[in-house]
Protein backbone atom coordinates (compact mmCIF):
# COMPACT_ATOMS: atom_id res chain seq x y z
CA UNK A 1 0.00 0.00 0.00
CA UNK A 2 1.14 3.52 -0.82
CA UNK A 3 -0.10 6.20 1.54
CA UNK A 4 -0.89 9.42 -0.29
CA UNK A 5 -1.12 12.30 2.19
CA UNK A 6 -2.79 15.57 1.43
CA UNK A 7 -1.33 18.37 3.52
CA UNK A 8 -3.78 17.95 6.40
CA UNK A 9 -2.64 14.34 6.75
CA UNK A 10 1.01 15.16 6.18
CA UNK A 11 0.97 17.69 9.01
CA UNK A 12 -0.36 15.00 11.33
CA UNK A 13 2.92 13.14 10.82
CA UNK A 14 4.76 16.10 12.38
CA UNK A 15 2.34 17.77 14.80
CA UNK A 16 0.44 15.98 17.53
CA UNK A 17 -3.19 16.50 16.54
CA UNK A 18 -6.37 14.49 16.52
CA UNK A 19 -5.82 11.40 14.32
CA UNK A 20 -2.01 11.83 14.33
CA UNK A 21 -1.49 8.39 15.84
CA UNK A 22 -3.65 6.74 13.17
CA UNK A 23 -1.87 8.62 10.38
CA UNK A 24 1.55 7.72 11.77
CA UNK A 25 0.51 4.05 11.95
CA UNK A 26 -0.67 4.14 8.34
CA UNK A 27 2.61 5.71 7.25
CA UNK A 28 4.59 3.07 9.14
CA UNK A 29 2.69 0.27 7.40
CA UNK A 30 2.97 1.79 3.91
CA UNK A 31 5.57 0.81 1.33
CA UNK A 32 5.89 4.51 0.54
CA UNK A 33 4.38 7.84 1.53
CA UNK A 34 3.45 10.02 -1.42
CA UNK A 35 2.63 13.71 -1.67
CA UNK A 36 2.09 16.30 -4.36
CA UNK A 37 4.90 18.81 -4.95
CA UNK A 38 2.60 21.58 -3.60
CA UNK A 39 2.67 19.92 -0.18
CA UNK A 40 6.01 21.59 0.53
CA UNK A 41 4.54 25.10 0.45
CA UNK A 42 1.30 24.04 2.13
CA UNK A 43 3.16 22.27 4.95
CA UNK A 44 5.50 25.17 5.58
CA UNK A 45 2.48 27.48 5.58
CA UNK A 46 0.66 25.23 8.06
CA UNK A 47 3.65 25.16 10.38
CA UNK A 48 4.01 28.94 10.18
CA UNK A 49 0.34 29.37 11.00
CA UNK A 50 0.68 27.06 13.99
CA UNK A 51 3.62 29.14 15.22
CA UNK A 52 1.67 32.40 14.81
CA UNK A 53 -1.23 30.93 16.77
CA UNK A 54 1.01 29.35 19.45
CA UNK A 55 4.28 31.30 19.80
CA UNK A 56 5.25 29.15 22.79
CA UNK A 57 5.56 26.20 20.35
CA UNK A 58 8.53 27.79 18.56
CA UNK A 59 10.98 24.97 19.32
CA UNK A 60 8.41 22.29 18.49
CA UNK A 61 7.69 23.94 15.15
CA UNK A 62 11.38 24.36 14.35
CA UNK A 63 11.93 20.66 15.12
CA UNK A 64 9.00 19.80 12.82
CA UNK A 65 10.47 21.91 10.03
CA UNK A 66 13.83 20.18 10.42
CA UNK A 67 12.28 16.69 10.35
CA UNK A 68 10.09 17.63 7.38
CA UNK A 69 13.07 18.91 5.39
CA UNK A 70 14.95 15.69 6.15
CA UNK A 71 12.00 13.46 5.29
CA UNK A 72 11.16 15.26 2.04
CA UNK A 73 13.79 13.35 0.06
CA UNK A 74 12.25 10.06 1.19
CA UNK A 75 8.75 10.92 0.00
CA UNK A 76 7.32 9.84 -3.34
CA UNK A 77 6.62 13.18 -5.03
CA UNK A 78 3.88 13.60 -7.62
CA UNK A 79 4.85 16.45 -9.90
CA UNK A 80 2.47 19.17 -11.02
CA UNK A 81 2.05 19.53 -14.77
CA UNK A 82 -0.59 20.85 -17.13
CA UNK A 83 -2.43 17.52 -17.44
CA UNK A 84 -2.66 17.19 -13.67
CA UNK A 85 -3.94 20.76 -13.34
CA UNK A 86 -6.56 20.22 -16.03
CA UNK A 87 -7.75 17.10 -14.23
CA UNK A 88 -7.77 19.09 -10.97
CA UNK A 89 -9.95 21.72 -12.63
CA UNK A 90 -12.38 19.02 -13.71
CA UNK A 91 -12.43 17.59 -10.18
CA UNK A 92 -13.00 21.03 -8.67
CA UNK A 93 -16.09 21.37 -10.84
CA UNK A 94 -17.36 17.79 -10.59
CA UNK A 95 -16.89 17.38 -6.84
CA UNK A 96 -17.20 21.04 -5.72
CA UNK A 97 -13.67 21.04 -4.29
CA UNK A 98 -11.35 23.86 -3.33
CA UNK A 99 -8.46 24.53 -5.69
CA UNK A 100 -5.61 22.83 -3.83
CA UNK A 101 -7.87 20.02 -2.66
CA UNK A 102 -8.63 19.25 -6.30
CA UNK A 103 -4.90 19.32 -7.10
CA UNK A 104 -4.24 16.88 -4.25
CA UNK A 105 -6.98 14.57 -5.52
CA UNK A 106 -5.69 14.73 -9.09
CA UNK A 107 -2.18 13.92 -7.89
CA UNK A 108 -3.40 10.92 -5.88
CA UNK A 109 -5.49 9.73 -8.83
CA UNK A 110 -2.52 10.03 -11.18
CA UNK A 111 -0.42 8.00 -8.77
CA UNK A 112 -3.19 5.41 -8.48
CA UNK A 113 -3.20 5.01 -12.27
CA UNK A 114 0.61 4.71 -12.48
CA UNK A 115 1.30 2.08 -9.82
CA UNK A 116 0.15 -1.46 -9.23
CA UNK A 117 -0.13 -0.87 -5.47
CA UNK A 118 -3.24 0.16 -3.59
CA UNK A 119 -3.20 3.92 -2.99
CA UNK A 120 -4.70 4.98 0.34
CA UNK A 121 -5.73 8.64 0.22
CA UNK A 122 -5.32 10.23 3.66
CA UNK A 123 -7.11 13.53 4.13
CA UNK A 124 -9.38 15.12 6.69
CA UNK A 125 -11.89 16.88 4.45
CA UNK A 126 -15.15 14.96 4.07
CA UNK A 127 -15.93 16.15 0.54
CA UNK A 128 -12.41 15.33 -0.62
CA UNK A 129 -12.60 11.84 0.92
CA UNK A 130 -15.96 11.22 -0.75
CA UNK A 131 -14.52 12.23 -4.12
CA UNK A 132 -11.55 9.91 -3.60
CA UNK A 133 -13.94 7.06 -2.76
CA UNK A 134 -15.90 7.71 -5.95
CA UNK A 135 -12.61 7.50 -7.87
CA UNK A 136 -11.91 4.12 -6.28
CA UNK A 137 -9.30 5.11 -3.74
CA UNK A 138 -9.23 3.69 -0.25
CA UNK A 139 -9.81 6.28 2.50
CA UNK A 140 -10.94 6.47 6.10
CA UNK A 141 -14.52 6.29 4.79
CA UNK A 142 -13.84 3.04 2.94
CA UNK A 143 -12.19 1.15 5.80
Amino acid sequence: MILYCDTSALLKLYLQEEFSDNTIALAASAKAVAVCRIAWAETMSGLARRLRENPADEQVIEDCRTRFRQDWTQLLIVEVNQDLLERAGDYADTFALRAYGSVQLAAARQLQQEVSETVYFACFDKRLRQAANILGMKTQDSD
